[in-house]
């Protein structure tokens, strides 16, 4: 005798469904704020000859880029499944993430170039207008990250657009700093190229995280903070279990954890109400809502298991 089942055990409900009216909103001002702002910028970057406003500008590009890929992915996030699509379009969400990460990472190695160029050989910076820009500019980023401090960062897709704005924050007081210094001190054009460098570590950092945050969910790696030992502990030592195996934990987006396992069970044991058990378990212990346990009762076949260095997934077995 054996039971399978999956549960979706408040699915629809859960931080994982993208999308709600007010993050759309969130994401709509500050694509308008961070857009117009930076075609200000870079007319003004060329006028100063400034390559902390440019790479700033550049930022902000990437930043409005992010913004309306993210509102893209969010209705696309929200569709239902269907057909081949068996989770829906969900990870889409996680493809933005991606790409909003391999954009910083190849605009933050331009900077770093071009900032090493200017440092060796400096031209000349209007300091105070690259000043007034970046107290502007820091200005429209505290507006446009507290309205997005506002939306569900849970979704990686948010916080990825987030992470783009609060950088660009950095950028521009590193940006003022060094407006003031060639303003006062009457020429150090060498803080125009130090402070692109920094903007480019910044961009490079935020970069970095995004990629591997999403290559994580790619690679159906355990979410951050879950531990397959750790679960796999846990649901062997529940009353009733005897063997658990081909335990895999994953995430199809973020906020949406998903498990599969084969659970064998003592042979007077209830399948049915062992299986729900297992499920409440996982969900109040780990905030795993969306399992798929195979529940069957303990027989000489299926206890002769493969060590788990010859199959995939993990396995768990109650000591005698």
């Amino acid at each position: 005798m054996h039971e399978e089942n999956e549960n979706h055990g408040g699915h629809e409900g859960h931080s994982h469904t993208i999308g709600p009216q007010a993050d759309r909103r969130y994401l709509t001002i500050a694509l308008f704020l961070i857009g117009g702002f930076m075609l200000a910028e870079g007319v003004l970057g060329f006028v100063a000859s400034s390559l902390a406003l440019l790479s700033d500008a550049g930022h902000m590009l990437t930043d409005a880029g992010a913004l309306a890929l993210a509102l893209v992915t969010m209705r696309l996030a929200q569709r239902p499944a269907h057909g081949i699509m068996t989770y829906g379009l969900k990870r889409s969400e996680i493809m933005s993430a991606q790409i909003n990460g391999v954009t910083l990472l190849v605009l933050s190695a331009l900077f770093y170039y071009e900032g090493i160029v200017r440092l060796l050989h400096p031209p000349r910076v209007e300091g105070g207008l690259v000043l007034v820009v970046g107290l502007a500019g820091i200005g429209v980023n505290l507006l446009a990250t507290f309205t997005l401090a506002k939306a569900n960062r849970e979704s990686l897709n948010v916080e990825g657009s987030f992470q783009h704005i609060l950088t660009d924050l950095y950028s521009f007081i590193a940006t003022t700093i060094a407006g003031g210094i060639i303003y006062f001190t009457g020429g150090y054009y060498r803080a125009d190229a130090l402070a692109a460098l920094v903007i480019a570590t910044i961009m490079l950092r935020a970069g970095f995280g995004l990629v591997r945050d999403s290559g994580r969910i790619f690679m159906e790696a355990a979410p951050k903070g879950l531990d397959p030992d750790e679960i796999g502990h846990v649901m062997i030592s529940h009353p009733g279990i005897v063997n658990v195996h081909d335990l895999h934990v994953w995430e199809v987006t973020s906020g949406f954890p998903a498990l599969s396992a084969h659970v064998l069970v003592g042979r007077d044991e209830d399948c049915h109400r062992r299986r729900r058990e297992l499920e409440e378990l996982l969900e109040e212990s780990f905030g795993i809502s969306h399992t798929t346990l195979q529940v069957d009762h303990e027989t000489p076949e299926l206890l002769d298991i493969p060590t788990q260095d010859e199959t995939e997934g993990a396995r768990f077995t109650r000591p005698h």
